[in-house]
């Protein structure tokens, strides 16, 4: 699906519906039968993609080897980079973030000038992304150094979400932290929905349908469960049910 996945997002938006992506580990995952049921049970519930990277641990090794399950799914493959080394030519497309509330810029600019160049070697379509840690944003927070946003302070969130959109990026994260006790807040989403134009990811913390439906009313475009995957799979089921079941009603709809 090379080069037609922001299209394919694109029109599962302009349909009314909101997207759920699975994020797998490939530090957390053992490549058996396991997992390869895992796989074909999200496949089968509606996950719209499977996006593929962790903080720690992950090697391009562990990282082929997932991908390689996924092979015979027909949803993206979408790499969630945390460094250079989470990539490979596999994957369909890559989240090319930066992450804007860093006081590292390595996570700003850095790690996108020198991953840049092996993103086009692999033909990897782009999909440009700001991703914004909300609270302590979990380890992945502590490795990229965040100024964190608080919360409860949805206008500052918005501030960079439009920041990230007069940049010309076509995303926004809004990423509580894998593992997360709370999720992003229904308020903070609907501040940066209503604000920008950009399409709207939202992760971390999400455990339950109800807490996925808020967000989907709040204005999200794409919902991301990832340790829920791991820990009780059957809940992060009917998580995907719910998003995917979601139907978003147009102001302008008859």
């Amino acid at each position: 699906m090379k080069g037609k996945v922001n299209s394919y997002i694109e029109e599962l938006i302009d349909k009314g519906k909101v997207l759920h992506f699975s994020l797998i580990d490939p530090d957390k995952v053992g490549l058996n039968s396991n997992f390869a049921n895992l796989l074909e049970k999200l496949y089968k519930a509606g996950t719209s993609a499977f996006l593929v990277g962790g903080t720690i641990g992950v090697t391009q090794s562990k990282l082929e080897g997932v991908l390689e399950y996924m092979e015979d799914f027909e949803i993206p493959k979408i790499i969630f980079p945390s460094n250079i080394n989470v990539l490979s030519p596999m994957a369909d497309a890559i989240l090319f973030m930066s992450l804007l509330n860093s006081d590292d810029m390595y996570y700003i600019v850095g790690a996108q000038v020198v991953g840049a160049p092996l993103v086009r070697q692999m033909e990897l379509e782009v999909l440009p992304t700001a991703y914004l840690i909300i609270g302590e944003g979990g380890t992945a927070g502590h490795v990229g150094r965040v100024r964190e946003i608080p919360f409860e302070n949805s206008e500052l969130g918005a501030a960079y979400a439009m920041a990230a959109q007069f940049l010309g990026m076509q995303y926004v994260y809004l990423e509580a932290g894998s593992g997360s006790s709370r999720t992003v807040s229904p308020t903070m989403v609907k501040y940066v929905s209503k604000s920008t134009n950009l399409k709207v990811i939202v992760g971390g913390g999400i455990r339950s349908p109800e807490a996925a439906k808020a967000l989907c009313e709040a204005g999200a475009n794409i919902i991301v469960t990832g340790t829920l995957l791991e820990t009780e799979p059957e809940r992060a089921i009917k998580v995907i049910e719910a998003v995917t079941q979601f139907k978003v009603v147009r102001k302008d709809a008859k």
